[in-house]
């Protein structure tokens, strides 16, 4: 893929290169974060988006606090001096998992390196922690394509297949996760044509997801998420795939707003709607998506089409930013370790199972 979404600049004393999201498809900006603040907002304001970069810049986020470790603390104080930047970068959004995953992992393996090394010092701590962001970041890119490659059969050759939000290359390290399936059929020499949902209110659709389709060259046509129905019911749309934020151990499912209607809409067509994400995006903490964190946004995302006003001042806005599709809607997840077929707590645990 020619979009690298970031990437770690440099040693120890680096900085974290994310392409800035928000300023897509007008411009494509490099936005350099050298400190856990401006990672916090990059992540909280969507300049980094998508569960699985969000997770890989957590990981690196870890690595710029570690810059701030004095070499005159002690191990115990550098290990809590980790967990602190963690418990912040935790802070930055609720519902997509791979951060808290990706933070945790690094809180164990800081964790498991201290007591290993008690005489460690602040810079050895902090050559191990980018050796473990650097892992996360290469396990991200095998794991995207890993999901292209099992997913790429459920891409129908002359048909048509419809998504929703970015799950691209620009929401992960990689090639991405419902886009993945994609790219692999575009390389195997399919034929298809991509229904572009434009994504309000933040239009990641129209300017992430179409942006990613031109630079790749595959045929893509952008709609207006209220156009979605009336194309399955001209029986135009042959599969819908969308990328997750957060899956429950039963398969309900949190992604961008507006991914419950699909379902629903796909379901009364009999049209395949696909889940594709990676195995850490599973929670299995919880049972059902009824547990699922929604992270609310502010009002003025929907009040305001860019800078212009399009509603009354002072007007009541309820904006989720994530709405949770249940199992039963969902044909398959494609997971990087294979697919479910019409998932469920037994089928999920038994595929994630070590």
């Amino acid at each position: 893929m020619p979009i690298e979404t970031l990437k770690w600049k440099g040693g120890i004393d680096g900085c974290l290169e994310l392409i800035d999201q928000r300023l897509l498809p007008e411009r494509n900006e490099i936005l350099s974060c050298k400190t856990t603040g401006q990672l916090f907002e990059a992540i909280q304001t969507l300049a980094v988006r998508g569960a699985p970069a969000i997770g890989v810049a957590a990981a690196y986020g870890v690595c710029l606090g570690a810059q701030n470790i004095s070499s005159n603390e002690s191990i115990t104080e550098i290990a809590e001096r980790v967990n602190e930047t963690c418990d912040y970068l935790a802070k930055s959004r609720p519902t997509a998992v791979n951060l808290f995953w990706a933070l945790d992992r690094m809180r164990q393996a800081t964790a498991a390196y201290c007591n290993g090394h008690p005489n460690a010092s602040a810079g050895d701590l902090a050559c191990f922690l980018l050796e473990q962001a650097n892992a996360i970041c290469a396990e991200d890119q095998q794991m995207c394509r890993a999901i292209g490659q099992n997913g790429e059969p459920l891409i129908p050759n002359g048909g048509t297949v419809l998504t929703h939000c970015n799950a691209g290359a620009l929401a992960t390290a990689g090639m991405g996760t419902a886009l993945a399936p994609m790219y692999v059929a575009h390389q195997n020499g399919k034929r298809f044509r991509v229904y572009v949902d434009e994504t309000r209110p933040l239009l990641q659709g129209a300017r992430l997801t179409a942006w990613e389709l031109v630079q790749a060259n595959i045929d893509a046509v952008l709609i207006c998420d209220n156009m979605a129905a009336s194309l399955m019911a001209d029986g135009k749309v042959d599969a819908i795939i969308t990328g997750a934020d957060r899956i429950a151990a039963n398969g309900d499912t949190a992604n961008k707003i507006g991914t419950l209607a699909l379902s629903v809409c796909a379901k009364h067509y009999g049209i395949p709607f696909y889940i594709a994400a990676p195995s850490s995006t599973f929670d299995l903490s919880i049972d059902s998506g009824a547990h699922i964190p929604i992270e609310e946004r502010k009002a003025d995302e929907v009040a305001n089409f860019g800078k212009i006003a399009t509603a009354p001042k002072g007007m009541k806005v309820f904006n989720p930013a994530f709405d949770v599709t249940p199992a039963e809607h969902i044909a398959a997840i494609i997971t990087e370790k294979g697919v479910i077929e019409l998932p469920n707590t037994g089928k999920i645990s038994r595929l994630l199972r070590p």
